[in-house]
Protein backbone atom coordinates (compact mmCIF):
# COMPACT_ATOMS: atom_id res chain seq x y z
CA UNK A 1 0.00 0.00 0.00
CA UNK A 2 1.44 3.47 -0.81
CA UNK A 3 3.02 5.06 2.07
CA UNK A 4 4.74 8.00 2.72
CA UNK A 5 6.32 10.06 5.53
CA UNK A 6 7.88 13.02 5.82
CA UNK A 7 10.50 13.61 8.70
CA UNK A 8 12.83 16.26 9.31
CA UNK A 9 13.63 17.08 5.95
CA UNK A 10 13.63 13.20 5.27
CA UNK A 11 10.81 10.92 2.59
CA UNK A 12 10.65 7.32 3.59
CA UNK A 13 8.68 4.54 2.25
CA UNK A 14 7.55 2.40 5.18
CA UNK A 15 6.91 2.90 8.90
CA UNK A 16 9.74 1.11 10.40
CA UNK A 17 11.92 3.54 8.67
CA UNK A 18 11.02 7.07 10.13
CA UNK A 19 12.16 7.08 13.75
CA UNK A 20 11.93 9.73 16.61
CA UNK A 21 14.17 9.86 20.00
CA UNK A 22 12.56 8.36 23.03
CA UNK A 23 13.47 11.58 24.54
CA UNK A 24 10.94 13.64 22.40
CA UNK A 25 8.45 15.55 24.84
CA UNK A 26 5.68 14.93 22.50
CA UNK A 27 5.70 10.89 23.10
CA UNK A 28 7.32 11.68 26.77
CA UNK A 29 4.13 14.50 27.49
CA UNK A 30 1.89 15.30 25.04
CA UNK A 31 4.10 18.41 24.13
CA UNK A 32 2.75 18.96 20.72
CA UNK A 33 -0.25 20.13 18.13
CA UNK A 34 -1.55 18.01 14.99
CA UNK A 35 -3.49 18.20 12.25
CA UNK A 36 -5.77 15.60 10.52
CA UNK A 37 -6.15 16.52 6.81
CA UNK A 38 -7.67 14.93 3.30
CA UNK A 39 -7.24 14.98 0.24
CA UNK A 40 -10.03 13.67 -2.41
CA UNK A 41 -9.15 13.60 -6.16
CA UNK A 42 -5.92 14.76 -6.17
CA UNK A 43 -6.67 17.55 -4.07
CA UNK A 44 -6.33 18.75 -0.51
CA UNK A 45 -9.16 19.98 0.86
CA UNK A 46 -9.16 22.85 3.07
CA UNK A 47 -5.89 22.56 3.08
CA UNK A 48 -5.18 26.68 4.20
CA UNK A 49 -7.89 26.55 6.77
CA UNK A 50 -5.88 22.99 8.68
CA UNK A 51 -2.30 24.96 8.13
CA UNK A 52 -3.67 28.31 9.63
CA UNK A 53 -5.13 25.95 12.77
CA UNK A 54 -1.66 24.44 13.33
CA UNK A 55 0.32 27.67 13.31
CA UNK A 56 -2.72 28.86 15.64
CA UNK A 57 -2.07 26.09 17.91
CA UNK A 58 1.42 26.43 17.86
CA UNK A 59 1.50 29.73 19.09
CA UNK A 60 -1.03 28.17 21.68
CA UNK A 61 1.43 26.21 23.09
CA UNK A 62 4.37 28.73 22.52
CA UNK A 63 5.63 26.33 20.40
CA UNK A 64 8.30 27.70 17.37
CA UNK A 65 7.04 26.20 13.97
CA UNK A 66 10.40 25.19 12.33
CA UNK A 67 9.46 27.02 8.92
CA UNK A 68 7.14 29.11 7.52
CA UNK A 69 3.41 28.40 6.55
CA UNK A 70 4.09 28.59 2.33
CA UNK A 71 7.37 26.43 3.24
CA UNK A 72 5.36 23.67 4.87
CA UNK A 73 2.49 24.17 2.77
CA UNK A 74 5.08 23.02 -0.29
CA UNK A 75 5.74 20.27 1.65
CA UNK A 76 2.33 18.36 2.68
CA UNK A 77 1.86 18.67 -1.20
CA UNK A 78 5.42 16.52 -1.99
CA UNK A 79 4.31 14.15 0.52
CA UNK A 80 1.05 13.29 -0.94
CA UNK A 81 2.63 13.41 -4.50
CA UNK A 82 4.84 10.51 -3.79
CA UNK A 83 1.94 8.53 -2.28
CA UNK A 84 0.53 8.62 -6.26
CA UNK A 85 -2.97 8.69 -4.54
CA UNK A 86 -5.62 10.67 -5.32
CA UNK A 87 -7.90 9.79 -2.07
CA UNK A 88 -5.04 10.13 0.87
CA UNK A 89 -5.24 10.91 4.96
CA UNK A 90 -3.15 13.55 6.16
CA UNK A 91 -1.33 13.15 9.76
CA UNK A 92 0.76 16.49 9.92
CA UNK A 93 2.49 16.39 13.84
CA UNK A 94 4.94 18.91 15.39
CA UNK A 95 6.55 17.96 18.71
CA UNK A 96 8.42 19.83 21.19
CA UNK A 97 11.41 17.81 20.27
CA UNK A 98 13.73 16.14 22.44
CA UNK A 99 15.04 17.20 25.44
CA UNK A 100 15.12 15.76 29.22
CA UNK A 101 13.30 13.83 31.75
CA UNK A 102 12.13 17.32 32.77
CA UNK A 103 9.03 18.97 31.55
CA UNK A 104 11.09 22.32 30.99
CA UNK A 105 10.45 23.12 27.16
CA UNK A 106 13.54 25.06 27.26
CA UNK A 107 15.66 22.12 27.33
CA UNK A 108 14.09 20.62 23.71
CA UNK A 109 16.43 22.68 21.19
CA UNK A 110 14.45 21.95 17.98
CA UNK A 111 11.22 20.58 17.38
CA UNK A 112 10.41 17.25 15.43
CA UNK A 113 7.94 17.29 12.59
CA UNK A 114 7.02 14.30 10.54
CA UNK A 115 4.03 14.40 8.30
CA UNK A 116 2.53 10.90 7.23
CA UNK A 117 -0.10 10.52 4.12
CA UNK A 118 -2.15 7.50 4.24
CA UNK A 119 -5.09 5.69 3.67
CA UNK A 120 -7.57 6.14 6.54
CA UNK A 121 -11.19 4.67 7.55
CA UNK A 122 -12.70 5.38 10.90
CA UNK A 123 -15.55 3.85 10.60
CA UNK A 124 -16.55 0.90 8.39
CA UNK A 125 -19.14 1.53 5.18
CA UNK A 126 -21.90 -0.01 6.80
CA UNK A 127 -21.99 2.58 9.68
CA UNK A 128 -22.39 5.69 7.02
CA UNK A 129 -25.69 3.57 5.85
CA UNK A 130 -27.08 2.49 8.87
CA UNK A 131 -25.81 4.90 11.70
CA UNK A 132 -23.98 4.60 14.73
CA UNK A 133 -24.94 4.05 17.93
CA UNK A 134 -23.48 6.28 20.72
CA UNK A 135 -23.67 6.62 24.52
CA UNK A 136 -22.48 9.87 26.75
CA UNK A 137 -19.57 9.34 28.58
CA UNK A 138 -19.26 10.51 32.54
CA UNK A 139 -15.31 11.61 31.62
CA UNK A 140 -16.21 15.56 31.37
CA UNK A 141 -14.75 17.48 28.10
CA UNK A 142 -11.52 19.47 30.04
CA UNK A 143 -12.53 23.03 30.68
CA UNK A 144 -11.44 26.03 28.16
CA UNK A 145 -9.18 27.69 30.96
CA UNK A 146 -7.17 24.47 31.99
CA UNK A 147 -6.80 23.42 28.35
CA UNK A 148 -8.04 25.14 25.66
CA UNK A 149 -10.19 23.03 22.99
CA UNK A 150 -9.20 25.25 20.55
CA UNK A 151 -5.07 23.94 20.36
CA UNK A 152 -5.14 20.98 18.97
CA UNK A 153 -2.05 19.35 21.13
CA UNK A 154 -0.97 15.89 21.23
CA UNK A 155 -2.53 15.55 24.45
CA UNK A 156 -5.44 13.24 23.74
CA UNK A 157 -5.90 11.33 26.88
CA UNK A 158 -9.66 13.02 27.73
CA UNK A 159 -10.91 12.22 24.81
CA UNK A 160 -9.65 8.33 24.95
CA UNK A 161 -11.01 8.25 28.15
CA UNK A 162 -13.99 8.90 26.55
CA UNK A 163 -14.07 6.60 23.67
CA UNK A 164 -13.09 3.59 26.17
CA UNK A 165 -16.26 4.11 27.92
CA UNK A 166 -17.95 3.79 24.78
CA UNK A 167 -16.30 0.62 23.87
CA UNK A 168 -17.13 -0.83 27.50
CA UNK A 169 -20.55 -0.19 26.92
CA UNK A 170 -20.72 -1.66 22.99
CA UNK A 171 -21.17 1.50 21.85
CA UNK A 172 -19.68 3.31 18.42
CA UNK A 173 -18.61 6.61 19.92
CA UNK A 174 -19.26 9.25 23.17
CA UNK A 175 -20.78 12.00 23.84
CA UNK A 176 -18.89 14.30 25.88
CA UNK A 177 -20.25 16.57 28.16
CA UNK A 178 -18.73 19.74 29.85
CA UNK A 179 -18.66 20.46 33.63
CA UNK A 180 -22.10 22.34 33.48
CA UNK A 181 -23.76 19.49 31.95
CA UNK A 182 -24.04 20.73 28.15
CA UNK A 183 -23.08 18.77 24.90
CA UNK A 184 -19.76 19.77 23.48
CA UNK A 185 -18.42 16.89 20.66
CA UNK A 186 -17.81 13.72 20.52
CA UNK A 187 -14.66 11.95 21.27
CA UNK A 188 -12.98 12.19 17.53
CA UNK A 189 -15.96 14.64 15.98
CA UNK A 190 -18.18 17.50 16.08
CA UNK A 191 -21.81 17.15 16.74
CA UNK A 192 -25.25 17.95 14.79
CA UNK A 193 -28.64 17.99 15.72
CA UNK A 194 -31.61 18.46 13.37
CA UNK A 195 -34.33 19.97 14.60
CA UNK A 196 -37.10 20.30 11.54
CA UNK A 197 -35.14 22.54 8.74
CA UNK A 198 -32.51 24.31 11.87
CA UNK A 199 -29.05 22.50 12.26
CA UNK A 200 -27.60 22.88 15.39
CA UNK A 201 -24.47 22.82 16.97
CA UNK A 202 -22.41 24.01 20.35
CA UNK A 203 -20.99 27.39 20.19
CA UNK A 204 -16.91 26.75 20.49
CA UNK A 205 -16.99 28.77 23.64
CA UNK A 206 -18.45 25.60 25.43
CA UNK A 207 -15.45 23.41 25.02
CA UNK A 208 -14.99 21.84 21.91
CA UNK A 209 -12.55 22.22 18.37
CA UNK A 210 -14.00 24.31 16.04
CA UNK A 211 -13.75 21.73 13.22
CA UNK A 212 -12.95 22.26 9.76
CA UNK A 213 -15.44 19.99 8.17
CA UNK A 214 -18.12 21.42 11.12
CA UNK A 215 -17.64 24.83 8.98
CA UNK A 216 -18.11 23.53 5.82
CA UNK A 217 -21.16 21.32 7.02
CA UNK A 218 -22.40 24.87 8.37
CA UNK A 219 -21.65 26.58 5.18
CA UNK A 220 -23.91 23.68 3.18
CA UNK A 221 -26.36 24.14 5.57
CA UNK A 222 -27.01 27.53 5.24
CA UNK A 223 -27.10 26.70 1.12
CA UNK A 224 -29.55 24.24 1.31
CA UNK A 225 -31.92 26.71 3.16
CA UNK A 226 -31.69 25.33 6.36
CA UNK A 227 -31.50 27.82 9.41
CA UNK A 228 -28.39 27.38 10.86
CA UNK A 229 -27.53 28.03 14.12
CA UNK A 230 -24.89 27.79 17.26
CA UNK A 231 -26.44 27.52 20.70
CA UNK A 232 -25.84 25.51 24.06
CA UNK A 233 -27.34 21.99 23.54
CA UNK A 234 -28.30 19.51 26.13
CA UNK A 235 -28.71 16.01 25.96
CA UNK A 236 -32.52 16.26 25.75
CA UNK A 237 -31.64 18.67 22.31
CA UNK A 238 -30.19 14.78 20.76
CA UNK A 239 -32.32 12.52 22.54
CA UNK A 240 -35.89 14.74 21.04
CA UNK A 241 -33.88 15.57 18.01
CA UNK A 242 -35.13 14.76 14.07
CA UNK A 243 -32.10 13.69 13.58
CA UNK A 244 -27.97 13.13 14.73
CA UNK A 245 -24.86 13.41 12.80
CA UNK A 246 -21.34 13.70 13.95
CA UNK A 247 -18.73 15.35 11.42
CA UNK A 248 -14.79 15.29 11.27
CA UNK A 249 -11.92 14.89 8.60
CA UNK A 250 -11.62 11.47 9.35
CA UNK A 251 -14.92 10.43 10.16
CA UNK A 252 -16.44 12.92 7.62
CA UNK A 253 -20.64 13.19 7.79
CA UNK A 254 -21.56 10.01 9.80
CA UNK A 255 -25.03 9.55 11.21
CA UNK A 256 -26.49 8.72 14.72
CA UNK A 257 -29.58 6.40 15.25
CA UNK A 258 -29.47 6.16 19.07
CA UNK A 259 -28.24 7.98 21.62
CA UNK A 260 -27.89 6.17 25.86
CA UNK A 261 -30.45 3.59 24.38
CA UNK A 262 -33.09 6.08 22.96
CA UNK A 263 -33.72 5.49 19.51
CA UNK A 264 -33.05 9.11 17.00
CA UNK A 265 -36.63 9.39 15.56
CA UNK A 266 -37.16 6.55 13.04
CA UNK A 267 -33.73 5.07 14.00
CA UNK A 268 -32.30 5.34 10.44
CA UNK A 269 -29.82 8.03 8.98
CA UNK A 270 -32.20 11.47 8.28
CA UNK A 271 -32.93 12.96 4.72
CA UNK A 272 -31.19 16.66 5.90
CA UNK A 273 -27.90 14.34 6.68
CA UNK A 274 -27.98 12.51 3.04
CA UNK A 275 -28.77 15.52 1.44
CA UNK A 276 -25.61 17.46 3.61
CA UNK A 277 -23.24 14.24 2.43
CA UNK A 278 -24.11 14.42 -1.11
CA UNK A 279 -23.40 17.72 -1.59
CA UNK A 280 -20.21 17.36 0.61
CA UNK A 281 -18.99 14.86 -1.26
CA UNK A 282 -19.54 17.03 -4.33
CA UNK A 283 -18.05 19.86 -2.90
CA UNK A 284 -15.12 17.60 -2.11
CA UNK A 285 -14.57 17.32 -6.13
CA UNK A 286 -13.71 20.91 -6.49
CA UNK A 287 -12.50 22.35 -3.15
CA UNK A 288 -8.79 21.94 -2.53
CA UNK A 289 -5.31 22.16 -3.59
CA UNK A 290 -4.28 20.53 -6.49
CA UNK A 291 -1.80 18.23 -5.63
CA UNK A 292 0.08 18.56 -8.75
CA UNK A 293 1.93 20.89 -10.09
CA UNK A 294 0.09 23.40 -12.22
CA UNK A 295 -0.93 21.86 -15.88
CA UNK A 296 -0.33 18.29 -14.76
CA UNK A 297 -3.41 18.54 -12.27
CA UNK A 298 -6.10 16.28 -13.01
CA UNK A 299 -9.35 18.17 -14.40
CA UNK A 300 -12.40 18.46 -11.61
CA UNK A 301 -16.03 19.83 -12.00
CA UNK A 302 -15.96 23.53 -12.40
CA UNK A 303 -16.82 25.22 -8.85
CA UNK A 304 -20.59 26.28 -8.44
CA UNK A 305 -20.65 30.35 -7.95
CA UNK A 306 -20.49 31.78 -4.47
CA UNK A 307 -23.71 31.59 -3.10
CA UNK A 308 -25.32 34.17 -0.28
CA UNK A 309 -23.27 32.30 2.90
CA UNK A 310 -20.06 31.30 1.05
CA UNK A 311 -17.57 31.89 4.00
CA UNK A 312 -16.50 29.05 5.54
CA UNK A 313 -16.34 28.70 9.67
CA UNK A 314 -13.44 26.84 10.76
Amino acid sequence: MPLCIYLNGRYFSTREEAQVTVFDHGLLYGDGVFEGIRAYHGRIFRCDDHLDRLYRSARGIDLQMPMERDELRQIVLETVRRTKLQEVYIRLVVSRGAGDLGIDPRKCAKPNLFIIADKIAVYPAEKYERGLRIITASTRRNRPDSLNSQIKSLNYLNNILGLQEAIRQGADEALMLNDSGYITEATADNVFVVRGEALLTSPAYLGLLEGITRGVVMDLGRRLGMKVEERPLVLQDAYGADEVFLTGTGAELVPVIDVDGRRIADGTPGPWYKRLLAEFRERTKWDGVPVQPEGEATASPRRPAPGPAAGIVS
